[in-house]
């Protein structure tokens, strides 16, 4: 069994969020199991979140940047922090009160996981919502489940720092499907721990949401799928789900671009086609 005293960490990543932060925070401080650090990172807010931070919150660690986008914030926050374990809290969402508590036991009870995540409560514009089947969440091997999309929401994991480090942080190349890719990678060498009962809410509906800020978001599950089968390192079985699912996700995107008149990225995509077209039939 691991030891009872590791440290886990929160970083929090935040922009113009002055009004959702505090919440977020308080849903922290109100932990059964304290955090041993919290970090919050402003990508660059110009809206409060300064003064909210500093006046009520006087023991997070706080950062500044200029805006950088969410992977580059929360990898700023890991730099920042040097507990054992790492947890995510995106700023619009809320933990509820025995989310780090259950984790962790959850962690030392079961030491060949490296990774436990949650179930969660979906808030719509106020009210609860159903997932759908596709959203449901999972433990053990989800590799072929990360395919089509993210199967692991940020604020509901607790992993280890040196899985995290082993496996680069979130790209920061990614203005969106970020956790997407860092899941991916993940799961395609290494279970998860799963706990079937909420331990957080979801809240969504708002604005600044980034699925509302890109059209077209299997753009940059193709990025990450085109990334991973290039480095070589995937199981034959899981290099095979993972072209089917690439050529899937690009034919659509070859022809939504067509149809729209982008020429450049109807190309781009057609490219794509016959690359991995002719590497899966070769394989």
């Amino acid at each position: 069994m691991k030891p009872v005293n590791d440290t886990v960490a929160v970083i929090i990543p935040t922009y113009n969020r002055v009004a959702l932060l505090g919440r977020a925070l308080e849903s922290v401080t109100t932990q059964s199991r304290q955090a041993d650090e919290v970090c919050v990172v402003d990508d660059g807010s110009i809206d409060g979140t300064e003064e909210l931070v500093k006046d009520h919150y006087p023991d997070t660690i706080y950062i500044k940047q200029e805006n950088s986008g969410v992977s580059s914030a929360r990898n700023k926050g890991v730099e920042a922090t040097t507990s054992q374990y790492l947890s995510f809290l995106d700023s619009d969402d809320e933990w509820l009160p025995k989310k780090l508590e259950t984790q962790m036991s959850a962690l030392q009870a079961e030491p060949d996981f490296r990774l436990v995540h949650s179930d969660e409560i979906w808030v719509r514009n106020g009210k609860r919502v159903n997932q759908m089947d596709k959203h449901r969440k999972r433990g053990g091997e989800l590799f072929a489940r990360c395919l089509p999309l993210c199967v692991i929401s940020p604020s509901s994991v607790v992993l280890e720092r040196s899985l995290y480090v082993e496996l680069g942080g979130f790209d920061e190349s990614l203005p969106a499907c970020e956790d997407y890719d860092l899941w991916l990678r993940l799961c395609s060498r290494e279970q998860v721990l799963f706990i079937d009962t909420p331990l957080l809410k979801k809240y969504g509906g708002h604005e600044d949401q980034l699925s509302r800020q890109y059209w077209g978001m299997d753009r940059f599950r193709v990025q990450s799928l085109v990334k991973l089968l290039n480095t070589g390192v995937l199981k034959d079985e899981q290099e095979r789900l993972a072209k089917i699912t690439l050529l899937e996700k690009v034919e659509i995107l070859r022809n939504g671009a067509a149809k729209r008149g982008k020429t450049e990225s109807a190309e781009y995509y057609e490219q794509l086609l016959i690359n991995f077209s002719e590497v899966a039939s070769e394989s």
